[in-house]
């Protein structure tokens, strides 16, 4: 995956990480976005090959941009937290190209 931190450059809006069993509210401070995945710090490990929904906002769209993944790796303990790599999967060319426009943006 590529990489950009997205800092508080105004790009998202806090973020949604949801399972069939955990809801995670992240603000956009808290996470890396890659043009084919996201990075995140969680303070309870997620399981790899966990399938994630992710709902995010940008200032450019009107509706929440609704993406989905599975985490790849998950790193760390439970004392510092637990980074999260999470790998998009089934990304219409119209998503993907919101996702590059939003990773080459700053």
């Amino acid at each position: 995956m590529s990489a950009r931190k997205l800092g508080n450059h105004g790009l998202l809006q806090p973020l949604s990480l949801q399972t069939r069993t955990t809801r995670l509210d992240l603000p956009a401070s808290a996470v890396r976005l890659r043009k084919n995945g996201i990075e995140f710090r969680s303070d309870n490990p997620i399981p790899v090959w966990t399938e994630m929904t992710i709902a995010m906002e940008t200032p450019q769209s009107t509706r929440k941009l609704s993406l989905t993944g599975v985490v790849v790796a998950c790193t760390g303990n439970s004392h510092a937290g637990y980074m999260v790599s999470m790998l998009f999967t089934n990304v219409s060319k119209q998503m993907q190209a919101k996702l590059d426009s939003l990773v080459l943006s700053f």
